[in-house]
């Protein structure tokens, strides 16, 4: 790259890092006019964009050197792409189309497209713009692949692996198809495929860093684990610990010494767990004879007579928080209700990030709950969210303003054993598809799960109930981006259940 453009380069991202809006624009031009086409040098910044959390100021940026140039293909595939980021979807939907009207055959703007559609939860629509990807490029397994998501996601599990296993056949090495393929394997039920499978996300990057030699192998007659010391790390989100926790009783009866490497908002909790021996967060690896991140766990109890771990309840409350909750919450006799409306943005990470936009939501969405009759509400959300409590008290008398009645508690919680501590006292949770489901769950609580159009694996797709928490019962929207339904459902269950209560 010339020098002088290799400057301008630089010239524009420190002007987006320092927020200087009218060099960033200028350096962004004169670095086109120098390009011989191909990504706009507004591209460049997305990953900043992303990781920053500054979607909105790229958009700004591209929003202002597009109204110079209105039909400039680039920036309407650029627009559309953080549009789509933001949740923008229908404005996103437009952009690209438009971007697509004038160069018709553009690949990448096609497959931002279907994802605009697919996460829109426009199915028919995104499935005719990847089928004309394939159309253009039929040797590319990937898009193959994609149909399978798409269509794992129309929730037709059979035909979805069947485009899954056509895609490996040509690209059988292939780590995040072959990944993709196991999700939709355990989404339709077929546990144990789908947990071998799953162990190729090894071959991808942000999965463990030890030595893949010394993970724990499959449990069979002849494997002995008498003596033998077994590190159990987190890999991935406090839902996923709290639902795998369940083999670690089972594997200290199998006589292995068990060490959790976790994080220290968890260490308590696990502590508890019968079979733990010690609990570490950070520090140096501990020494073992086998390792397991959580999430291999079923892998290794596939094959045995417990595949789905042990009984519920295994995770229990410590007695000393327990009571210090009681004496915090209301006297009367009403049913306790817990309430997570919302998940962790994780705004650095743009999957996630627009991943949560469907499976959260507003807590003005569950304004049909309050004010049941016997039905007192508990706060159990953290983050940005939880600020929605008092801005629904903020905004005026009740004609116009939300008044939740919700309790909150949370400022007394400060680790995932307080949180436990608080549900004890509960009688109901009903909570997005969050960490807080699965400790309830594992706890053995009442759980109403208010679940999203294409759910995780661990919902299934046809079913209200869950082979992993006997107490737990899904309400799943119908359409989506549409909540109604599964609040009206949610309504109706709280009001049973305050009468059974007071029964």
């Amino acid at each position: 790259m010339p020098s002088l453009q290799q400057a301008s380069y630089e010239e524009l991202h420190a002007a987006f890092r320092s927020g200087d809006t009218m060099r960033c624009l200028e350096a962004a031009r004169f670095l086109d006019r120098a390009s011989s086409g191909g990504l706009h040098p507004l591209g460049q910044l997305m990953p900043h964009a992303e990781a920053a959390d500054r979607r909105a100021d790229l958009l700004a940026l591209v929003e202002a050197l597009a109204d110079h140039a209105p039909y400039d293909c680039r920036l309407l595939e650029l627009r559309g792409s953080l549009l789509l980021q933001i949740g923008r979807l229908d404005e996103a939907i437009d952009a690209l189309t438009q971007a697509l009207s004038r160069r018709p055959a553009h690949l990448p703007a096609m497959g931002v497209l279907a994802s605009a559609y697919t996460q829109a939860g426009r199915f028919p629509e995104a499935r005719e713009v990847l089928q004309k990807i394939h159309d253009l490029d039929p040797g590319d397994p990937s898009s193959v692949s994609n149909i399978a998501y798409l269509t794992a996601a129309m929730g037709d599990m059979i035909p979805a692996l069947n485009l899954y296993r056509r895609a490996i056949m040509q690209r059988p090495d292939h780590p995040q198809m072959r990944l993709n393929y196991s999700i939709a394997l355990l989404k339709a039920g077929f546990y144990q495929q789908g947990w071998a499978e799953h162990e190729w996300r090894f071959q991808l990057p942000g999965h463990t860093s030890l030595p893949l030699s010394r993970l724990l192998p499959t449990l069979t007659p002849g494997l002995d684990l008498n003596g033998k010391h077994v590190l159990v790390t987190q890999e991935e989100g406090y839902g996923d610990t709290f639902m795998y926790l369940r083999y670690l009783p089972l594997l200290a009866r199998h006589g292995a010494r068990i060490r959790v490497w976790g994080a220290d908002i968890m260490a308590d909790l696990c502590a508890r767990v019968e079979g733990v021996e010690a609990v570490q967060f950070g520090g140096e690896t501990p020494p073992y004879d086998y390792h397991c991140p959580f999430i291999s766990l079923p892998r290794v109890f596939s094959a045995s007579e417990t595949p789905f771990g042990a009984a519920v309840p295994y995770i229990s409350a410590d007695k000393g928080k327990s009571a210090r909750f009681s004496a915090l919450l209301k006297k009367e006799p009403s049913l306790r209700v817990g309430l997570v409306w919302s998940g962790a943005p994780r705004r650095d990470q743009t999957e996630a990030f627009m991943l949560d936009q469907r499976r959260s939501m507003a807590l003005e969405t569950l304004r049909p709950l309050f004010g049941l009759a016997d039905v007192s509400f508990y706060s159990l959300q953290k983050g940005d969210a939880a600020r929605q409590l008092d801005e629904g008290r903020l905004r005026g008398g009740p004609s116009d303003g939300l008044d939740t009645g919700i309790t909150d508690l949370m400022p007394h919680v400060e680790t995932m054993d307080d949180s436990a501590a608080l549900i004890d006292n509960l009688d109901v949770v009903v909570s997005v598809d969050t960490s807080m489901v699965h400790l309830a769950g594992a706890m053995g609580k009442t759980v109403l799960l208010m679940d999203r159009v294409n759910p995780c694996w661990r919902w299934l797709t046809d079913r209200q109930d869950s082979p992993w928490y006997p107490s737990l019962t899904i309400y799943r929207q119908q359409r989506a981006w549409d909540w109604g339904d599964v609040v009206s459902s949610v309504r109706d269950r709280l009001i049973d259940e305050a009468k059974r209560k007071r029964s």
